[in-house]
């Protein structure tokens, strides 16, 4: 069932099996990075993240066209879901691509946030297979 944010921008509610209820964001990001983001106890962003200021997430409608469009190809990425009631006011839903509000979070993405990280391989057409249970 669509909700609103503050700012107005609809998202999707996406519920997984012993979590509360709530809205779901994505990152996709190498896993060697995540990796490390693990050990140091939060992520401070991928490259272009940090050269943009931001680190730059999907929702779940947006996620597959963001991996066909940025991500193609790769493989060894991980599929990282956060709930955005975790991220305050550093999260902010901002036009992007083609109009479309995208999130970026504005700071580091504290782990207590993160509900699931999933791999993301390629499957045999090319494309990324997103893991059962992803809108």
């Amino acid at each position: 069932m669509p909700r609103t944010t503050k700012a107005g921008c609809p998202f999707r509610i996406a519920i997984y099996p012993g979590t509360a209820m709530s809205a779901l964001i994505y990152k996709i990001c190498p896993e060697p990075l995540w990796r490390a983001a693990a050990a140091a106890g939060r992520f401070e962003g991928a490259p272009n993240d940090r050269a943009d200021g931001f680190i730059h997430f999907s929702s779940a409608d947006q996620m597959r066209e963001t991996a066909a469009l940025h991500f193609a190809g790769q493989t060894d990425l991980v599929l990282v879901a956060v709930d955005t009631d975790a991220l305050g006011n550093a999260l902010r839903w901002e036009r992007s691509r083609g109009g479309a509000l995208f999130p970026h979070l504005y700071g580091p993405l504290q782990l207590s946030a993160v509900r699931r990280v999933e791999k993301l391989p390629l499957g045999p057409d090319g494309a990324h297979v997103f893991p059962e249970g992803v809108p």
